[in-house]
């Protein structure tokens, strides 16, 4: 079920990602990520308040320091991200995000956990596989600036997994309704200081609303199973999204895949599936 669910998440979060990378390429990246967080902080807010009204008021508890620590890392990594993914190569971008692995997998073993031999391998193999997928950034072929954001994407991206799965394990729908109303209200506070929504318009809320809506289940998908089992595992798993988001860039926007990331490609797969066993 871990294995299933993480996979799951990677997909989802690999087509949110693209597509929010597509629509940052004529928005602010700021603006995209404010807004897609805000119509899914709706969303959750909507089902908190059913729960309420069935008699299942929201419990206080741990899950509220670690739910704000996931947003701010989240919505920061969010906005460094799309900036990326809008100035660079997607196929290049999301693979060095997606390195922010390392982080929940570090604190998960410090933490107690001990993944079985397999599990290195599968977890070795796929990390290796994400680091050859950035192939043409070793080769030198983009620029500084995309590849410096997507590092800082991905140390966010990292903390915020974690600080996820701790908030998760207390309370899995309050822990994303935290984490949405943190990077919600940080949002809310740039938009009134700057007086501008970075020119978002009516006919863009579909879009955006899709995009955050398929970004927050692919949260609610990690979650889970990070709750189910170790957060490490699932970490890996669930950074696997740069092959979703490759395989969009190159049928959509014609990216073409250099031999060294379809090999990279190929490992991450073969890391899932080992760690998977």
């Amino acid at each position: 079920m871990l294995s299933l669910l993480a996979l799951a998440s990677s997909a989802v979060w690999g087509t949110s990602d693209f597509f929010g990378g597509v629509v940052a390429k004529r928005l602010p990246a700021i603006a995209v990520v404010g807004v897609t967080q805000g119509l899914a902080f709706v969303l959750l807010s909507t089902i908190v308040l059913v729960r309420l009204g069935l008699g299942h008021p929201p419990e206080w508890g741990p899950w509220v320091g670690w739910a704000m620590l996931a947003g701010i890392a989240g919505a920061s990594g969010l906005v460094a991200f799309y900036t990326a993914l809008a100035s660079g190569t997607m196929g290049v971008v999301a693979p060095i995000a997606s390195m922010g692995v390392v982080v929940p997998v570090a604190l998960g073993v410090a933490s107690g956990e001990t993944p079985s031999t397999w599990v290195w391998v599968g977890i070795l193999v796929a990390v290796v596989g994400i680091v050859l997928a950035s192939g043409p950034e070793l080769s030198g072929a983009v620029s500084p600036r995309p590849v410096l954001l997507a590092g800082c994407a991905a140390l966010c991206f990292g903390t915020a997994l974690f600080s996820l799965d701790r908030a998760a394990r207390d309370s899995l729908i309050m822990a994303l309704w935290g984490m949405r109303a943190t990077s919600v209200t940080l949002f809310v506070i740039v938009a009134l200081v700057l007086r501008s929504v970075g020119g978002t318009r009516r006919g863009d809320l579909v879009q955006l609303a899709l995009i955050g809506w398929a970004d927050l289940l692919a949260n609610a998908l990690f979650a889970t199973a990070s709750s189910c089992g170790q957060v490490s595992i699932a970490a890996v798993l669930g950074s696997l999204y740069p092959v979703a988001t490759i395989l969009l860039a190159r049928l959509v926007l014609g990216e073409r895949l250099r031999g060294i990331q379809q090999v990279g490609v190929l490992c991450a797969l073969a890391g899932a599936a080992v760690i998977s066993l």
